[in-house]
């Protein structure tokens, strides 16, 4: 496997990999990650999707990337995916997935032809006193020392983050700038997860460094990410001949491993209460989601709180059996072992008459019924006890959605903090509390809170003890690499697999990343994976940023010597670009 960052071969049809029609293929997991890599060998590999099976303990694919319509609860979203133009891996695979709403179109064509026409953007990115402005004005309010700090975590080495914490290499002035609100929030860092994961989304998404304060890099689907992204793929699988097992918990792949061969030889599960398995040969591939961020997820209701499921949880615990069979499978406690500091808290609300709307309506500053881009992202109650945020993405978000209500997802990072309307933390806190929460940081009258709270909305609360597990400080070594060393039929997926790149985790991008090198590495596909977009190295997106992160302010350039050094760049391209980038004048 190698990579690729021009269009000479992008377009390119790879050849039948030799031997392909013997392999077969079972995928653990029905995450976006199995199933990309599924449709990767078929469309890539060529091989007969009726040699593919997918094994899911859920009754429905798509992993993290849900959204469904409860019975007696309402519409539930665990979160929502951020995307961006350079998620290239994930374009790749949607150019052919056909659309199941536009007849002649890719789901990618759609998802285009959506953000061209209602491209996205936020009015109003963070709020103060019940519902104001916050006065943020775009600015990321970071000193000269703040700056320093950010600059010497980008250049440093990627070793010397290893291990380390958000807070151990920032300040505590740093950590109060709105830069860090934007940041932390945007991208759930707390201060306790990682400066290397917190470094590499420095590098990754330089570009989008002056989007930060209203999200214009962002793009979005039309409704939630299972009907937009799951349900065609899945659908375009089935019509191949894949075969998905639901009901089907995977307990423990079997491997034999000597000083230079490791096979994985056997899969054992449980279906429908019944023990099952299959033995392996070399010809049969086995592809492991391992580890979870939505593992033993728990929905509350309206008037019942989600519950902390801190009781077995299948997908850790398989992936530490796995692990226990040789060390380079990864480290699974490093990240599923410390729930206090993995956890967050969402809740879907859907309002059921105007009433609410009209509120919203106030702070995103566009009608939430008009079907195109609202808030353009999340809205964050800066001086929430719960650091709260909300959003309300184009409406409806779902197909069953009745044309009169509005769903909106609201998250919190401090889920152990009482609030500041309702004296609890949103860990204790039914739905109706957290809309109460949620409405009192609107502006709603306090007289009309709970009245409104109580009959004019539904909400479930998510409780999800593994959100941010991969965020927590690690070391080379303690994620498997996709396909590791002397691996002959095997390989990891999804957000705790190396990929060998620079992409970072916490996006559906990475997910697709490692189904496709995957793919790609098994099977011996003869085409380049995309590279991860390369400005980290181009200068004028450095230049951009820099500029961005000063708030626009020129460079100072000590007395003594701007003279000099302002002659010695005089009609250069340096001159030139740092002009043209505000860094000077």
């Amino acid at each position: 496997m190698y990579y690729s960052s021009s269009n000479y071969e992008a377009f390119v049809h790879p050849r039948k990999p030799d031997g392909v029609e013997r392999k077969t293929a079972w995928f653990i997991g029905a995450g976006v990650a199995s199933m990309a890599s599924a449709a990767f060998m078929i469309r890539d590999g060529q091989m007969d999707g009726s040699k593919i099976t997918i094994l899911e303990r859920l009754p429905l694919p798509g992993g993290a990337l849900d959204g469904i319509r409860e019975p007696k609860k309402g519409f539930v979203i665990r979160g929502g995916r951020e995307m961006e133009e350079h998620f290239e891996c994930l374009w790749d695979l949607y150019r052919s997935i056909p659309s199941i709403e536009t007849e002649g179109l890719s789901v990618l064509d759609e998802f285009y032809r959506l953000n061209k026409d209602d491209p996205n953007y936020s009015l109003q990115r963070a709020t103060i006193e019940r519902g104001q402005d916050a006065g943020t004005g775009g600015r990321f309010d970071l000193s000269e020392s703040s700056q320093k700090e950010l600059t010497e975590v980008f250049l440093a080495t990627r070793e010397s983050m290893e291990g380390k914490r958000i807070n151990e290499v920032f300040s505590e002035e740093f950590l109060t700038t709105t830069f860090w609100m934007y940041w932390r929030t945007m991208f759930a860092f707390e201060e306790w997860h990682s400066a290397l994961e917190m470094k590499l989304y420095l590098h990754r998404f330089i570009h989008l460094i002056g989007g930060l304060p209203d999200f214009t890099a962002l793009k979005f689907t039309k409704y939630n990410q299972y009907e937009s992204l799951v349900l065609p793929l899945y659908r375009w699988l089935l019509d191949q001949g894949v075969t998905f097992r639901f009901g089907t918990e995977v307990t423990d792949v079997d491997f034999a491993i000597t000083a230079d061969r490791k096979t994985a030889t056997a899969i054992h599960w449980i279906a429908e209460g019944v023990s099952g398995g299959i033995d392996l040969g070399d010809d049969d591939l086995v592809l492991t989601t391992i580890g979870s961020l939505t593992e033993n997820s728990d929905n509350g209701d309206q008037h019942t709180p989600a519950k902390l499921d801190q009781g077995p949880a299948p997908a850790w615990d398989l992936w530490r059996r796995i692990a226990a069979q040789d060390p380079s499978f990864g480290h699974p406690d490093v990240f599923g072992s410390n729930i206090p500091q993995t956890k967050w808290e969402s809740a879907t609300v859907t309002t059921l008459d105007r009433r609410i709307p009209a509120y919203i309506e106030k702070i995103a500053k566009r009608d939430p019924f008009s079907g195109r881009v609202v808030t353009g992202g999340i809205v964050t109650a800066t001086d929430s006890s719960w650091l709260l945020s909300w959003t309300v993405n184009r409406q409806p978000h779902f197909k069953q959605q009745p044309p009169d209500q509005i769903v909106v997802w609201v998250y919190s990072l401090f889920v152990d903090k009482p609030g500041d309307y309702v004296k609890k933390t949103m860990q204790e806190c039914t739905g109706e509390e957290i809309t109460q929460e949620w409405l009192y940081h609107m502006g709603v009258p306090v007289a009309e809170i709970d009245e409104l709270a109580a009959q004019a909305a539904t909400c479930v609360p998510v409780m999800m003890p593994y959100i941010t597990a991969f965020f927590m400080p690690r070391q080379a070594g303690d994620r498997p690499a996709v396909v590791p060393a002397d691996a002959v039929n095997f390989a990891f997926l999804g957000q705790f697999a190396e990929a060998g790149t620079r992409d970072t985790i916490f996006t559906v991008e990475y997910s697709v990343r490692t189904g496709m090198e995957a793919a790609y590495q098994l099977l011996g596909i003869d085409r380049g994976v995309p590279e991860v977009v390369n400005s980290t190295y181009d200068v004028r997106k450095l230049l951009a940023a820099t500029s961005r992160l000063r708030d626009g302010k020129e460079l100072e350039i000590p007395g003594p010597v701007q003279q000099q050094v302002m002659k010695r760049i005089a009609d250069t391209q340096i001159s030139e670009m740092l002009t043209e980038y505000g860094l000077i004048s």
